[in-house]
């Protein structure tokens, strides 16, 4: 999305993007970034929160008409808990119960079944 982004800067479309994973997004060079300290894949607020996902936008809208120059970062004041804790939480094999873990195995296995079935239809190696 970064590159699409830098791409439809370059064609005269004013762009912003709404992101979770701040230093690839920054790193990319965007025109106008908002980003939310929350897990990736939030990045438009949080799960079945209407009111946050509202509050996200509208504040992309104002990064997109009032971001002073090119590659504004603005980060948003929502946060995903008061205490910052499911950073040590998310994706932490370590802090996951055995079941957990195979359950997560197992559905990916699946997906990625699913997408060898897909390639091997459409004669991709």
């Amino acid at each position: 999305m970064s590159l699409v982004a830098r791409h439809l800067e370059r064609k005269g479309i004013p762009t912003v993007i709404m992101g979770a994973a701040k230093d690839i997004v920054e790193w990319a060079g965007v025109p106008r970034f908002l980003f939310s300290d929350f897990p990736l894949g939030n990045s438009a607020g949080k799960p079945h929160e209407p009111d946050t996902q509202r509050f996200t936008l509208d504040l992309a809208l104002k990064v997109l008409e009032s971001a002073p120059g090119p590659r504004t970062t603005v980060q948003s004041p929502l946060r995903w808990n008061e205490d910052g804790d499911w950073k040590l939480d998310y994706n932490n094999l370590a802090r996951l119960p055995p079941e957990e873990v195979a359950k997560r195995r197992a559905e990916f296995d699946k997906v990625k079944q699913v997408a060898r079935g897909q390639r091997e239809k459409a004669g991709v190696a």
